[in-house]
């Protein structure tokens, strides 16, 4: 996924009622952006922290500005567009950037299984069956090991449960956990933060379905999954 047009760079100085955040844009001017990102964002969000926005010509929106990346004093990259994530995960089906799924012939976005509640992320056709896939953001980044959720996921471990539901009526699905920091190299359940999701994810696990993880190389003209990591539970 490439940023077209270029990104506004500019120094963050806060991010306040979920989805809004101030910047300081190179050329002085103070904005307001809006934050697509629900998650408590510990460590993505710290005053100071060079920022990349998109800019919409959108006149009815409220916002022109959009917060997509994060740079920490490190000089890592992060995603800040949970939106993107899902976006990231279909062209990566599409172009066959996942071992996990080279078997995919197409997929659809978006779809409820018969005798489910949950919409799950993908459902995908292989040449004589259909997989569902589940894709969750991560960039909780502790010394380099990311973590999932930030904060409390109750829709998260409903997902997960319906998950293991239809595994045990025969039906293939995965979970995956799409890393948008450039800092993590493998993943690990937030147990501290949402105990009952990462009960979830287990029991889902021992029911047979697959829980991957793939990173992204981010910089501040594109964002691409590029590998799978490490997952542990």
């Amino acid at each position: 996924m490439f940023f077209e047009p270029a990104l506004i760079k500019g120094t963050l100085v806060k991010r306040y009622k979920r989805f809004l955040a101030d910047v300081i844009l190179e050329n002085g001017e103070l904005v307001t952006a809006h934050c697509p990102n629900t998650g408590a964002m510990t460590g993505c969000a710290e005053p100071g922290y060079t920022v990349y926005l998109s800019e919409s010509n959108n006149p009815k929106r409220k916002l022109k500005y959009t917060w997509e990346l994060a740079q920490t004093d490190e000089g890592d990259f992060i995603g800040i567009n949970t939106h993107n994530a899902n976006k990231l995960v279909a062209e990566a089906l599409n172009n066959k950037v996942l071992d996990s799924f080279s078997s995919a012939r197409s997929w659809k976005a978006e779809v409820t299984p018969p005798t489910m509640t949950s919409r799950f992320d993908f459902a995908i056709q292989h040449d004589d069956s259909t997989s569902f896939l589940e894709v969750k953001s991560v960039t909780l980044n502790r010394a380099g090991k990311g973590y999932f959720p930030d904060a409390v996921t109750t829709r998260g471990a409903k997902h997960c449960n319906e998950l293991a539901q239809l595994v045990r009526s025969g039906i293939e699905t995965s979970l995956l956990f799409c890393v948008q920091h450039t800092g993590v190299t493998s993943v690990h359940l937030a147990e501290d933060i949402d105990p009952n999701y990462a009960k979830a994810v287990r029991e889902a696990n021992e029911a047979g379905v697959k829980i991957l993880a793939a990173a992204c190389k981010i910089d501040k003209q594109k964002i691409l999954i590029n590998h799978e990591v490490p997952v542990f539970l």
